[in-house]
């Protein structure tokens, strides 16, 4: 079954490594244009270089956590592609154990909440705004984390993380009169992109196992494509393995 129609196109952020990259080598794979956006332009070469398929990769290299780079990478996305039929936005900076409630500081804040929340609001309605321009039945889909739904002990992260999906509502409620969709997808475990999980993690984990980038590129699909996932909207899609089950961590050791 093709999953995509031809001449649909894509935008992904962090597609340089881990889930982002995942999702935008299996749309390529699917026939589907791709502008690969990422911070780091090495890693952005690499995972256009290493994309298979009947799709074109583009490499886009910038910093999302500044305004006038999102408007670049809108501004190029549209010369390169000439309409955006889906919208995934994947990018986080890198996240530390040593940035709890006491130690995080307000760079580290402003930073992450510019890449996950801003960015993604910023692009989600720019693009979405040339869907309806362009009578796209178009799809948003935002990686957030498991720890939107419950702590983590990175207060910027968990609370960027929760921020993002009820925008995702919110972008579901307002733009489904026009057919464009919008959903998240909550990542629990993921041994990828700038996560090193401890192998230790897995006991709390009912399938034994921690998982990869890989495990969600497949659903992302399933859910970006009308012909499969075309009634689901609003949606905040777990893929854990069974973890959230559970919380894991306990409250951290921090000096004040």
């Amino acid at each position: 079954m093709q999953l995509f129609e031809p001449g649909e196109t894509a935008v992904v952020t962090g597609a340089g490594n881990g889930i982002g990259r995942a999702i935008a080598q299996a749309l390529v794979r699917e026939g589907v244009d791709t502008v690969f956006a990422e911070v780091n332009a090495h890693t952005a070469q690499e995972a256009v270089e290493t994309a298979e398929g009947h799709g074109r990769a583009i490499a886009w290299t910038g910093d999302l956590a500044r305004r006038d780079e999102c408007q670049r990478l809108y501004d190029d996305a549209l010369a390169q592609l000439g309409h955006v039929d889906i919208f995934v936005h994947s990018a986080s900076p890198p996240r530390h154990e040593k940035d709890h409630l006491f130690g995080v500081d307000d760079e580290t804040w402003r930073s992450m909440h510019a890449v996950n929340v801003d960015a993604a609001f910023f692009l989600g309605r720019e693009f979405a705004r040339q869907m309806i321009e362009k009578d796209i039945k178009g799809r948003l889909l935002l990686l957030t984390s498991l720890h939107s739904i419950t702590p983590r002990n990175l207060p910027h992260y968990s609370s960027a993380k929760g921020a993002m999906d009820m925008m995702v509502k919110e972008f579901a409620r307002s733009l489904g009169q026009f057919g464009i969709r919008a959903n998240a997808m909550l990542p629990g475990a993921i041994a990828a992109g700038g996560f090193v999980a401890d192998p230790a993690l897995a006991k709390h984990i009912p399938l034994g196992r921690l998982g990869i980038a890989e495990n969600l590129a497949p659903l992302a699909l399933a859910v970006l494509s009308n012909k499969m996932g075309g009634y689901v909207t609003g949606t905040n899609i777990v893929v854990d393995g069974g973890l959230a089950l559970t919380n894991w961590f306990e409250p951290p050791s921090m000096d004040l």
